[in-house]
C-alpha cells in the first residue's frame, strides 16, 4: 500500500515538473519576442518590461530546483525517473539562461535611447525565428521522449552560427568603413551572439533529452565551419 502511495506521489510530482518546464519554456519564448520587438521598434517601455520580467523566469527555475530536489529526498527515484528529474533540473538552467540573454537585448535597447538602429534589421529577425522554433521543438522533444527529434533539433544550431557569422562580417565592415559607426555596430553584434548562445542552450537540452532517454551522455559537435 505504501508503494502505490508513494508511486501515486511520485508520479505526480514528474507530472507537475513537466508541466514547469513547458511553462520556463513559454515564458522564455514570449521574452525572445519581446526582445527582438523591443530592438526592432526600439521601444524603451518593452525593453523594460523585459528586464523586470526576467524575474518570474528565474523565480519559476528555483521552484523547479526545490520540486525535483524535494522529489529526490522523499521518494527516492530510481533509474529513469531519476534521469528525468536530474534532466529537468539541467534544463531548467538553460532555460533561465536564455532568459538572461533576453533580458540581455532589453539592456542593449536601452543604450539606443536617442540613437536610431544603424541598420534595418533582416539576419536578427532571421536568428530569432530559428531560435523559437528549436527551442519549441526542443521541449516538445523531451516531454515526448523523442531522441531521435532532439539529435535533428541540435544540428539546426549550424543556422545559428551561420547567420552569427554573417551578421558579425557585415557590421564588421561597416565598422571598418565609418569608425562613427563602432557602438552601434558593436550592440547589434553583442544581440546576434546572444542569439547564438541561446542556440548552444538549446542544443545543451537535446543532450539532455538524449541523456534522459538513452542514459547516454554525449555532446553535440557543431558542423558549422564558417566561410572564411
Amino acid at each position: 500500500m505504501h508503494t502505490l502511495h508513494s508511486r501515486a506521489a511520485l508520479d505526480d510530482g514528474l507530472t507537475h515538473l513537466q508541466r514547469d518546464v513547458r511553462s520556463l519554456a513559454s515564458l522564455v519564448d514570449v521574452a525572445i519576442e519581446r526582445s527582438m520587438a523591443a530592438l526592432e521598434h526600439l521601444d524603451q517601455a518593452l525593453a523594460r518590461q523585459v528586464i523586470e520580467e526576467d524575474a518570474k523566469v528565474n523565480d519559476l527555475r528555483y521552484g523547479i530546483e526545490e520540486r525535483g530536489i524535494h522529489l529526490i529526498a522523499t521518494q527516492q527515484p530510481i533509474a529513469g525517473d531519476l534521469r528525468f528529474i536530474i534532466s529537468v533540473l539541467y534544463i531548467a538552467v538553460e532555460l533561465e539562461r536564455m532568459g538572461d540573454y533576453c533580458a540581455g537585448i532589453g539592456k542593449i535597447v536601452q543604450l539606443h535611447e536617442g540613437k536610431g538602429l544603424l541598420k534595418p534589421l533582416i539576419d536578427l529577425p532571421r536568428m530569432r525565428d530559428v531560435v523559437r522554433d528549436m527551442l519549441r521543438d526542443a521541449v516538445d522533444a523531451f516531454i515526448a521522449r523523442d531522441a531521435a527529434r532532439a539529435v535533428a533539433v541540435a544540428k539546426r544550431d549550424d543556422e545559428v552560427d551561420a547567420l552569427y557569422e554573417q551578421i558579425y562580417r557585415e557590421l564588421l565592415t561597416f565598422m571598418l568603413n565609418d569608425p562613427r559607426t563602432i557602438d552601434r555596430a558593436t550592440w547589434l553584434i553583442w544581440v546576434a551572439h546572444n542569439f547564438e548562445r541561446m542556440g548552444d542552450r538549446i542544443q545543451n537540452i537535446c543532450e539532455r533529452t538524449v541523456f534522459e532517454v538513452r542514459g547516454v551522455l554525449s555532446e553535440f559537435r557543431s558542423s558549422y565551419r564558417g566561410g572564411g
